[in-house]
């Protein structure tokens, strides 16, 4: 089976230290905090080496939060290819995206609202039928 790749590019380990770290999102400065303190410019002097020894490209991996093995097999065309591959073929999570809103409060106190209000109409027809009986009674008193 023929890969889209070639095989036989030597692996420059600098530039895929510096583009690890652009993926990951840091700085050269913050790069050689993590690593022992080194400066901005010693990192960049190792983003332009094309070999870099096994301890100090551990100490990269440390920084980065890799393994040295991710630095040293690392392949940018392949990591595109597979992203754009695997993309099309994904689910964006707005599409299942459900939320669920807990109206309970409001309900409960559009609730209390509705019974106060039934209770206040409910006083005011009581106070409404004293009165029509009241005045009932007097009416019965005028026709005597």
């Amino acid at each position: 089976m023929k890969t889209m790749f070639k095989e036989e590019e030597p692996i420059h380990l600098g530039h895929n230290v510096q583009r690890l770290r652009e993926i990951i999102g840091i700085k050269q400065i913050d790069l050689g905090l993590r690593c022992n303190g080194w400066s901005q410019q010693q990192i960049s002097k190792l983003e332009q080496t094309e070999n870099i020894d096994d301890d100090t490209l551990e100490i990269l991996a440390v920084g980065l939060g890799v393994t040295p093995e991710l630095i040293k097999n690392f392949k940018e065309e392949k990591a595109i290819y597979n992203i754009q591959n695997n993309h099309d073929s994904t689910t964006y999570p707005s599409q299942n995206y459900h939320q669920t809103i807990n109206n309970n409060d409001k309900l409960l106190e559009l609730f209390e609202k509705f019974v106060n209000e039934d209770k206040k109409k409910t006083d005011l027809i009581e106070t409404l039928a004293k009165t029509v009986s009241s005045l009932a009674e007097k009416v019965e008193k005028l026709k005597k």
